[in-house]
This record gives structure tokens, C-alpha cells and sequence, in this order.
């Protein structure tokens, strides 16, 4: 038990990622079943399906950012030496931090000022789009992260683990 809390602290952005991803795949798969099969739909099937998917997006999102799984521009860095690497490595990792910071404060504020509600099922869109607080949140943590690494080994000359 001990050891599955420990795998799930360190990837919990999979496993709820994993866990709308489900709730998508299986609402969609039904309602596609009862549509074409049963010629009847659920009404509210659209909407859940929608919002598990937009918290996937978002735990992926996160989760790519700390395992550095995003796409990134190696080309310029693959022909700078290791010391210029770390240096734009910590440039990087400052603007992701700053960006990061102030996506979260205008999702914040969308999400805080969100009247809207769904249509079937009446419910806030403050549900849905708390993915985007959370993500950016997550990742301004693993970008502080970061930043503090590459300045270690940048300028103080320590070769950490990222």
C-alpha cells in the first residue's frame, strides 16, 4: 500500500488524467450504443464527456510539463556548450514560471467571475475549468522547480537530476 502511495504522489496527474480519460471513453462509447443501437441518447452524456476530457487535457498537460515530454526546440541548444545549455535551459525555465504564474492568475479570474452553467445538466462551469487552475498551479510549482536546478547548474556548477 505504502509503495502504491508513492507511485501515485508521483504521477497523481496520470491517474486522474487516466481516470477522466475513462469516464470519457466509456460515457461516449455508451451513448454511441444507445444512439445507433437503442435510437435514444442521454442528454447530459455530451457534457460529462466533455468536462472529464478538458481535466485530461489539463492533468496531461501538467504531468508532460514535469517529465519534460513536451516538444521542445533542441536544435539551438544541441550546438551550444554544456554551460550555454544550462543558461538557456534557466531562461526557459524562468519565462515558463512567469507565463505559468500569470495563466493561472487569468484562469483564476475566469473561473471566479464563471456564471455559466450547463444545459442539461444545470451544473457550474466552475467544475470543468477548475482543470486550468489547477494545471497552471501545478505547473508554476515544476517550473519554480526547475529554475532553481538549472541555476544550480548553471552557476554553481552542480549537476542535479531534472
Amino acid at each position: 500500500m505504502n509503495n502504491f502511495l508513492k507511485k501515485f504522489g508521483k504521477d497523481f496527474e496520470l491517474y486522474l488524467g487516466s481516470f477522466f480519460l475513462a469516464v470519457t471513453s466509456i460515457i461516449v462509447t455508451m451513448n454511441v450504443f444507445t444512439r445507433y443501437f437503442l435510437k435514444f441518447t442521454y442528454h447530459w452524456a455530451e457534457e460529462i464527456a466533455v468536462g472529464a476530457f478538458v481535466w485530461t487535457i489539463f492533468l496531461g498537460f501538467a504531468n508532460a510539463y514535469k517529465t519534460k515530454s513536451l516538444i521542445g526546440v533542441e536544435v539551438l541548444t544541441s550546438i551550444l556548450p554544456e554551460k550555454g545549455k544550462n543558461i538557456v535551459e534557466l531562461f526557459t525555465s524562468i519565462i515558463i514560471t512567469i507565463l505559468s504564474v500569470l495563466m493561472f492568475y487569468f484562469s483564476y479570474k475566469y473561473v471566479a467571475g464563471s456564471t455559466k452553467i450547463t444545459a442539461a445538466l444545470e451544473i457550474s462551469y466552475v467544475y470543468i475549468n477548475t482543470s486550468m487552475i489547477i494545471s497552471f498551479a501545478l505547473i508554476t510549482v515544476y517550473s519554480i522547480y526547475f529554475s532553481i536546478q538549472s541555476f544550480k547548474k548553471a552557476f554553481l556548477n552542480e549537476n542535479t537530476k531534472s
